[in-house]
């Protein structure tokens, strides 16, 4: 996702000042050429994702599905709105939209990365013993209800102009968090909806594995034979989506980190080629999900089988049947 190639940061920094000048036609073209590819494949990819999981029974039922499912439309959003903006603004090397949708582009760059990291953050706890009671059907729908309305309500102060404003910055023509009055809540949204949930994420993952590792210690230590053999294929399902999910996050700071990076390195745009090649890997952290699913899980791939081949996916299977894990609600996907 990007938000501004030359603004400093992913979160725009106020640094900018530079314009789309500095990039050489070719290199906008072959950026906007990325962004109309990016959006068709990734509101495909996203819509028969999500279809696919309210469709699929045996998916269903798992507490991190509903999550899967959140970050999945907040990626269909952005490639839906936010990419074919993106193309518009590369193409013509200026906004040519209008205010009203120079409003709407940062509204929901800022949002859905916010989705997209709380979700992820509630994938990750879910994945902990401690909490994963917690899990049930109506606080599930709670907590999606708190995501989506949280992420989006952050930027109602410079929405409504009351801290910071959204609109056009003629000198890199494009739509974000303007200063008003010299005030700015682009920090405040940068370390409250991407650095803190990111510490979050990774601590929690980190004892997630610390949790495995001493579990695993102790049954070698203490359990005999029959009861490893036992608990073992439990233990392989919790990890399969455990890894999945840490898959899923660290591609998506992979996506994001060549863009912050970049733009912290080279913040008088000397190398152009560089913040548009950060950028396209940034877009690409929406559409990549879907084929992360279907190369690396089961469930999943079954899952997309049901949509997009009907016949082939009625046929008789003889995989194991899903047993619960330690979710509350949920059995966890192969």
């Amino acid at each position: 996702m990007d938000d501004s190639v030359t603004n400093g940061t992913i979160f725009d920094l106020d640094s900018g000042g530079e314009s789309l000048k500095h990039f050489p036609r070719p290199v906008t073209i072959a950026a906007a050429v990325c962004a109309i590819i990016f959006s068709i494949v990734g509101v495909a990819g996203n819509l028969v994702t999500v279809i696919a999981l309210l469709k699929y029974t045996r998916l269903r039922r798992h507490a991190t599905t509903a999550f899967v499912i959140s970050l999945s439309i907040s990626d269909l959003i952005f490639s839906a709105v936010n990419l074919p903006l993106t193309a518009s603004r590369y193409l013509n090397e200026a906004w040519v939209l209008g205010e009203t949708l120079c409003k709407i582009f940062p509204l929901f760059f800022y949002g859905n990365v916010a989705v997209s990291l709380l979700s992820m953050v509630a994938i990750t706890i879910n994945r902990s013993e401690i909490y994963a009671q917690l899990y049930t059907t109506q606080r599930i729908i709670l907590m999606l209800i708190a995501i989506w309305t949280l992420s989006f309500s952050l930027l109602l102060p410079p929405l409504l102009g009351f801290w910071g404003t959204l609109g056009l910055e003629p000198s890199t023509f494009s739509c974000t968090i303007l200063k008003k009055n010299g005030a700015s809540p682009k920090k405040f949204l940068f370390v409250l909806g991407f650095v803190v949930p990111c510490v979050v994420i990774s601590v929690s993952y980190l004892c997630i594995y610390w949790r495995v590792r001493k579990s695993r210690k102790n049954l070698e230590a203490h359990a005999g034979a029959s009861r490893r053999k036992s608990g073992g294929f439990q233990r392989r399902e919790d990890s399969r989506v455990t890894r999945l999910m840490l898959t899923i996050f660290l591609c998506f700071l992979l996506c994001f980190m060549p863009l912050m990076l970049v733009n912290v390195i080279d913040d008088k745009i000397k190398i152009p080629i560089l913040h548009v090649i950060a950028s396209v890997l940034a877009w690409a952290s929406s559409v990549i999900n879907p084929f992360i699913y279907a190369g690396t899980n089961k469930l999943y791939r079954e899952a997309y089988k049901q949509i997009l081949c009907p016949v082939s996916s009625k046929l008789p299977t003889t995989g194991p049947k899903p047993t619960h894990s330690h979710s509350s609600k949920v059995s966890s996907p192969q």
